[in-house]
């Protein structure tokens, strides 16, 4: 049997924007609305699909694996929007 992840939901106040500030971050396709989703393609056929709710949002770790050239590029963009970041999902420098 094959079992692979094909999305998982991010739950948001404001769908447009969410998707679209990771996709731009990420250096990705604009996001496409599929439902009551705006969805976030990755290269390896997994997506995120931003919804919103009114409910608390509890905080999520997401991991991407990406290639050092591609990471210079994205995290020069954290950089350029002088967005608060760190290393560790504990909050360490």
């Amino acid at each position: 049997m094959s079992v692979q992840l094909n999305h998982t939901i991010v739950w948001c106040r404001d769908k447009q924007r969410s998707a679209t500030f990771i996709a731009d971050i990420l250096g990705l396709p604009t996001p496409a609305r599929f439902g009551p989703f705006m969805v976030v393609g990755m290269s390896n056929d997994v997506s995120l699909d931003f919804h919103e709710t009114e409910s608390e949002i509890t905080s999520q770790h997401y991991a991407f694996l990406i290639g050092e050239d591609d990471f210079d590029a994205i995290f020069g963009r954290i950089r350029e929007r002088e967005l608060e970041h760190w290393a560790d999902p504990g909050l360490a420098g």
